[in-house]
């Protein structure tokens, strides 16, 4: 059962209907619906909150907020390049996930649960930890690299849920075991499946992609079968990433062991989402013959809508890669990843500035943007619905994928 007065009163009793189990997370029950983070500045607050508010989990991602924010952008604009320029930006991007999160928790009405997603492959990883955790949120959600060090960051805050992202047995078992050392094991674990999931992508190469291990029929029944083993006294939820798109998916990993799923990529084609009209219509309107996977600048394979730039990029990746040692041809003033094939100069790393491309996909511009994007059909087909009409297509049997 759900706890009172977290989820409306109309969705309860179609969730109830439904026969769905609900999502056990920082000491509530909640509907087993999670809204996956999507930078840079894609979820923030106006749709995290907007899913916290139906009584699901809502999600921030804490990537380069300060694009949100004129005043923020205006102070870190020619700041040149070198340490001082990076501190002034650090510290707005700082000051942007603290305002996101406040004024996320402003939509809820105190209905479901607010979550910070943060990439560990970004050099401000533990700033962005610290600052999430001191504003109060609920859960904080680490992929893009192995969250080791995530129960120190969180030490003066027990009550705040972690929950990391992996994609196989084996990096739970390695994640859980050196979690237990310190003390702490996960509030919940992701289970990204790397051949559904859009952006960067939780295997080591392409090639990966459609290895079996990665199967939800088999991670999500041995992640528990070594949870029970580990002998773990509380139940550790997993949620399901990557292709959910309508109940009988959510019905389909619940069946399997899995508590809850988490979903990107249909929470984009909302009117709530925080990115530009252009965004939600490429992503609406793409199919899985427009999308493409590729290396990206962090080194991962990862998923994206073939665009005009990225059909330029990948014809001039070959010539980019045979210079790659010589020159780094980064121009930022802040190091927005911890490693860059760009700025470092890594053979067999992408070749281009992530920041910027994310930056530009958020402010609608086709051409110039990388438009990160999750296989399969969306539920409403190429319409943008309300968060509240997808979450009621998610709790509802029988409803074929694009149908009005």
């Amino acid at each position: 059962m759900s706890d009172p007065n977290l989820i409306d009163t109309d969705l309860e009793h179609l969730w109830l209907a439904s026969g769905l189990k609900s999502l056990h997370l920082a000491g509530r029950n909640v509907l087993p619906v999670v809204q996956g983070g999507m930078g840079v500045g894609i979820s923030a607050h106006r749709l995290a909150g907007s899913v916290a508010a139906q009584g699901a989990v809502g999600t921030i991602s804490a990537i380069d907020l300060r694009r949100h924010h004129s005043d923020l952008m205006a102070r870190t604009a020619a700041q040149g390049t070198g340490p001082q320029a990076r501190a002034v930006i650090d510290a707005a991007n700082l000051e942007a996930l603290q305002r996101e999160i406040a004024a996320a928790r402003a939509l809820t009405d105190g209905r479901g649960l607010l979550a910070v997603n943060v990439m560990r492959a970004v050099s401000q990883y533990a700033d962005l930890v610290r600052t999430s955790l001191e504003a109060g949120i609920d859960a904080v959600v680490v992929g893009a690299g192995l969250p080791l060090d995530l129960p120190d960051l969180a030490r003066e805050h027990p009550r705040a849920a972690l929950v990391p992202i992996l994609s196989d047995a084996r990096g739970i078992a390695l994640v859980v075991k050196k979690w237990e050392r310190k003390r702490r094991i996960p509030d919940a674990i992701v289970i990204e499946h790397p051949r559904w999931a859009g952006g960067h992508l939780g295997a080591a190469k392409i090639e990966d992609l459609a290895d079996a291990r990665f199967d939800f029929e088999h991670v999500i029944p041995e992640a528990n079968a070594f949870l029970r083993s580990a002998g773990i006294e509380r139940d550790v939820p997993l949620i399901a990433a990557g292709g959910i798109r309508r109940f009988e998916d959510i019905a389909r990993v619940q069946a399997l062991g899995a508590a809850a799923v988490q979903l990107g990529t249909p929470f984009v084609a909302t009117e709530e989402c925080d990115a530009h009209p252009n965004f939600k219509q490429v992503l609406a309107g793409a199919r899985d013959e427009d999308m493409v996977e590729f290396t990206s600048v962090a080194g991962l394979p990862a998923r994206a809508v073939m665009t005009r730039w990225l059909r330029n990029y990948l014809a001039a990746a070959p010539r980019l890669q045979q210079t790659v040692h010589k020159k780094s041809r980064c121009t930022l003033s802040f190091d927005c990843l911890a490693q860059c094939g760009l700025r470092d100069g890594l053979p067999g790393w992408g070749q281009f500035c992530i920041d910027q491309r994310l930056a530009s996909a958020l402010r609608g511009e086709v051409d110039k943007g990388l438009f990160f994007r999750g296989a399969g059909a969306l539920p409403f087909g190429e319409k943008i619905a309300t968060v509240r009409a997808l979450i009621d297509r998610l709790l509802t049997p029988g409803v074929a994928l694009g149908a009005a």
